[in-house]
């Protein structure tokens, strides 16, 4: 496997202990902006360690086993588990099998197909959360991806936010239709805000979520580049507005709650949060495991993908 290239291939289980857990998958999702950086090649040299996801097998740059939403039943493990309905941070992988506490047990209210939401509306938590984001603030979200279109969605349950999604994908839009906020596309991007996300992963996205910045409002930084270089004028009224650009990364809970959350406790929040079946619109399209090798390049280089979700065989 290498650059712009997918396979199917077969791995040996490793011994379980009495602490662990096999696991058969139903469903996973692909994570369109971060695997597609990762499918051809883009991860810097600097960031191989910081970007190896969970229980990631092979190294950067290839070969590599990538991934990290994977809903499943547990088959073998401790009785209190076994039967039980789990969701791991793993690679797509039809079955594994993981210490007891790598697992988090998905809410009885959320759908196995739902449930693979949980690593993206972790990322979206963890985003508001970096935000400071108040009630009664007015928010720009720049970019209805996935991350995206979870941010808006948590902050409109802001009391009295006023909040605006900006894409430039109409058909995204679309989809996104009654989500609980406005949804515009750049050339009617509102000014004055509190605070700006920008989610697009594009550069001239940030440029528009600068632009978007009242004074002294915080512009969040949710997207990864990879090793692109990002231009952005810091001239004009950058300094003049006293901005500040605040970055995002989902690896750390922001400082001033680690006291009292954990990454665990974060993850099962998550999963709490993914009963509303107005989430399902997220999901753009399916693709049965066994095709993952054929399908998996259109489905990142398809601009309409917004959460594509993996079919494992019963």
């Amino acid at each position: 496997m290498g650059r712009g290239k997918a396979e199917l291939r077969r791995s040996v289980a490793p011994l379980a202990g009495a602490s662990d857990c096999t696991v058969h998958t139903r469903y996973g999702a692909i994570s369109r902006g971060t695997e597609r950086l990762v499918f051809e090649g883009l991860v810097p040299p600097s960031e191989y360690d910081r970007m190896r996801a969970p229980r990631q097998a092979g190294n950067f740059p290839f070969p590599v086993q990538y991934g990290y939403s994977a809903v499943g039943v547990v088959e073998t493990g401790p009785p209190a588990l076994l039967g039980r309905t789990v969701f791991c941070l793993h690679p797509h992988q039809d079955r594994f099998t993981v210490p007891a506490d790598a697992l988090r047990e998905v809410p009885a209210d959320v759908p196995l197909e739902r449930a693979v939401l949980a690593p993206f509306m972790e990322t979206a938590l963890n985003v508001v959360w970096d935000a400071a984001i108040a009630p009664g603030d007015r928010v720009a979200v720049v970019g209805a991806g996935l991350v995206g279109s979870l941010v808006a969605y948590l902050a409109t349950r802001t009391p009295g936010t006023q909040v605006t999604l900006l894409e430039r994908n109409a058909e995204r839009l679309r989809r996104l239709e009654g989500w609980g906020c406005a949804l515009e596309p750049p050339a009617r991007a509102p000014g004055d805000q509190d605070v700006v996300i920008h989610a697009s992963g594009h550069p001239d996205g940030l440029a528009l979520a600068l632009d978007c910045a009242g004074v002294e409002a915080r512009v969040v930084e949710a997207s990864w580049f990879g090793h692109r270089t990002v231009p952005l004028a810091l001239g004009g009224a950058f300094h003049s507005r006293r901005l500040r650009i605040v970055s995002s990364q989902v690896g750390s809970v922001p400082s001033e709650r680690r006291a009292r959350w954990t990454n665990e406790r974060r993850l099962d929040t998550a999963l709490r949060l993914l009963a509303d079946p107005a989430l399902d619109r997220l999901f753009s399209g399916e693709s049965a495991f066994a095709r993952l090798d054929r399908d998996y390049a259109s489905i990142l280089s398809d601009p309409d993908t917004l959460c594509h979700r993996i079919r494992y065989a019963d």
